[in-house]
Formats: structure tokens, C-alpha cells, sequence
């Protein structure tokens, strides 16, 4: 398993934020290359199933996850059930004192590939902490809007 963890703080309240953090069809506008989507369920409870696609036209992959936590406004899980990524996924959105947000974002993924996935991923590690720590500023930025 490789553990990832970036936060990044926000001046919209939590609910704002969780409002617009689980609104799926809005990921693109702040999920570097990522359109979601909502397959069965309601997009908001646990048991719901999501998909999302990064990549750029037909050239990524396919991340598919079931909901298995949801406490509004202030955490949503997942599991990831695709073939290229697996494990569990977290978003917690905390409040500030004096105001404002703090979003957290946590992967703990089971890397295909065995030892050449977990090498990529010690290379590749800090690009891919940097790129969700921007994806969560984008978030925060469009939840205070």
C-alpha cells in the first residue's frame, strides 16, 4: 500500500466546500484532467457508485470507487474497485477556527504492477502529491466563489 496526504486550507465554509468537493460532474473544473460521474445510487450515500476518467481524449484510465462513507459536511470515502487503481480513498473538509476550511485529502492505493508500480510511484510521488495539492487549491478557490 502507498500512502498519500496533501491538505490545503480554504476561506468557504465546510458545508460550501462539501457542497461543491461532492457535486461529481463538477470535477473537471477542478480535478486536474478528471471527469466524474455518478453510475447507481444518488452520488451522496454510502453504496453509491462513481466513476472518473483521467487522461486527455482517449488516452488515460478509468478510476471506478463505491462510496462507503458519507458524513456531510465534513467526510466522504471510497474504495477503489478498478483494475489499474485500488484501495481506499478520503476527503475530509475540518473547520478552521475563525473560519473557513481545511480539505484533506488521503489515498491509500494498492499499486498494480508489484515492485516496478511501487519504484514509479516513489519517482513519480512528489509530481503526484504536487498535482492533487493544485487540484485541491482549484477546489478551494471554486468553492469560494
Amino acid at each position: 500500500m502507498t500512502h498519500l496526504a496533501v491538505s490545503v486550507e480554504a476561506e468557504a465554509s465546510p458545508e460550501r466546500v462539501f457542497a461543491v468537493l461532492t457535486d461529481w460532474p463538477r470535477h473537471r473544473e477542478w480535478m486536474f484532467l478528471t471527469d466524474a460521474r455518478v453510475n447507481t445510487g444518488d452520488g451522496h450515500s454510502a453504496g453509491s457508485s462513481l466513476s472518473a476518467f483521467t487522461g486527455v481524449g482517449p488516452v488515460g484510465f478509468l478510476d471506478t470507487m463505491e462510496i462507503t462513507g458519507w458524513d456531510p459536511p465534513h467526510e466522504v470515502r471510497v474504495r477503489h474497485t478498478g483494475r489499474l487503481v485500488r484501495g481506499t480513498g478520503l476527503f475530509r473538509v475540518l473547520p478552521r477556527l475563525g473560519g473557513g476550511s481545511t480539505i484533506v485529502w488521503e489515498e491509500d492505493l494498492d499499486l498494480p504492477f508489484g515492485l516496478v508500480g511501487r519504484l514509479g510511484c516513489r519517482l513519480a510521488g512528489p509530481a503526484g502529491a504536487l498535482v492533487l495539492r493544485r487540484s485541491l487549491h482549484r477546489l478551494a478557490e471554486l468553492s469560494a466563489a
